[in-house]
């Protein structure tokens, strides 16, 4: 009976907590009796997901970074083993962060317990020889891009596009005003994002640049109002220590954050999934983004492909600039940042992303079509 189904879902970081909490409230729409339990944080919780580990304790970005935070990553990997071995559900879940979850796919395999892969690892920009563990290791992979669906049938891999969930979260229909009236802000001023990241080690070393730039154009150009979104697993008090340090208008904003993103008349963001979510509502920003010096001298020779950036990848173009590593200055941010507010076509131009992108992302129903794939493994046994 589908009232016996326990499925484990592993998020390790911020953007694919996210995917996984709209994944849980699918399956619990589809089938409300199925069990669910996992890694993840409060979106997971709020979707009926049973949380053993927080996610937070798992968000690290760069080698050098995931190296100092190892003995706890490791106490936490192993504890998960303990749990799949002691209570063996249905299926496990495994969403993107690979670096931990292929390790688990391994021991999953072991213990007899089918696992399905949410959100592949980038095999096509780095790392490709990752396919054969898949292989071995996972029985079934969800993508979110048609592309990786080509890469993974010419491997024999089970695969299934499940198609991007951000196609179906993101709605356009907001405009301005309405979403800074839902903040309650009335300002006329310049509003600009700042958004650095969900990993501690992100927000260490890009928050600090992104308030200078800003102050730079407060100084110089005009005035501003600026929002800044608190990432789930993140310590209000963290961000406003670094904020403290400024002599910004700095609101700090907790939930939301679709509406932070439409009030803003452009947006700094580090690498990730938000970019997306950003280039989805139309609005102007470029990317930024900084890890230890040496994950960079290592990742610089292992990355196959010339952008990090999300919508440049699924564009196949330089459609939003990225500055990375010893770009990443404060004149540097506040060059880029004056020419996305003062350029007559800026608007435009980040309105021709949103619809490359929404093509680019394929089918609608991402969260739905993973649910159906999740019951239809579960029934399979």
């Amino acid at each position: 009976m589908a009232d016996r189904y326990h499925v484990f879902i592993v998020a390790g970081e911020a953007s694919g907590e996210a995917h996984s909490a709209r994944v849980a409230q699918a399956l619990k729409q589809i089938q409300p009796t199925i069990h669910l339990s996992g890694v993840g944080g409060e979106k997971m919780r709020q979707a009926g997901v049973d949380v053993v580990y927080d996610f937070a304790e798992l968000a690290v970005m760069g080698l050098v970074e995931v190296i100092k935070s190892y003995p706890r990553i490791k106490q936490v990997f192993n504890g998960v083993v303990d749990r799949l071995a002691r209570e063996k559900p249905d299926l496990l879940v495994l969403v993107d962060y690979p670096g931990f979850n292929l390790k688990l796919a391994k021991q999953a395999k072991k213990l007899g317990i089918p696992v399905l892969y949410y959100i592949s690892p980038k095999i096509w920009a780095w790392r490709p020889g990752r396919i054969k563990q898949i292989k071995r290791y996972v029985d079934h992979m969800a993508v979110l891009f048609p592309f990786e669906q080509s890469l993974y049938q010419s491997a024999e891999v089970p695969v299934t596009c499940v198609g991007h969930p951000l196609v179906d979260a993101v709605k356009n229909d907001l405009s301005v005003e309405q979403a800074r009236e839902k903040l309650g802000i009335n300002s006329q001023r310049r509003i600009i994002g700042l958004f650095p990241g969900s990993r501690h080690s992100e927000i260490s070393r890009l928050l600090p640049v992104m308030l200078e730039a800003a102050e730079r154009i407060q100084n110089r150009h005009f005035d501003l109002d600026i929002l800044l979104p608190v990432a789930p697993g993140i310590d209000v008090g963290e961000l406003q220590a670094l904020v403290n340090q400024s002599n910004l208008p700095v609101t700090l904003i907790e939930d939301n954050f679709y509406e932070v993103i439409k009030s803003c008349d452009a947006i700094i963001a580090a690498s990730g999934t938000v970019t997306l979510e950003i280039a989805l509502h139309g609005v102007p920003h470029f990317i930024c983004y900084r890890v230890a010096p040496l994950s960079y001298r290592i990742l610089k020779h292992l990355v196959k492909i010339p952008y990090v950036g999300l919508c440049n990848i699924v564009t196949e173009r330089n459609a939003v600039t990225e500055l990375l590593q010893d770009e990443v200055t404060a004149v540097r941010l506040e060059q880029q940042l004056t020419d996305l507010l003062t350029h007559p076509h800026a608007k435009s131009r980040a309105e021709q992303l949103r619809q490359e992108v929404l093509t680019a992302l394929g089918p609608a129903g991402g969260a739905d079509n993973t649910a159906k794939l999740i019951i239809q493994l579960v029934e399979q046994g």
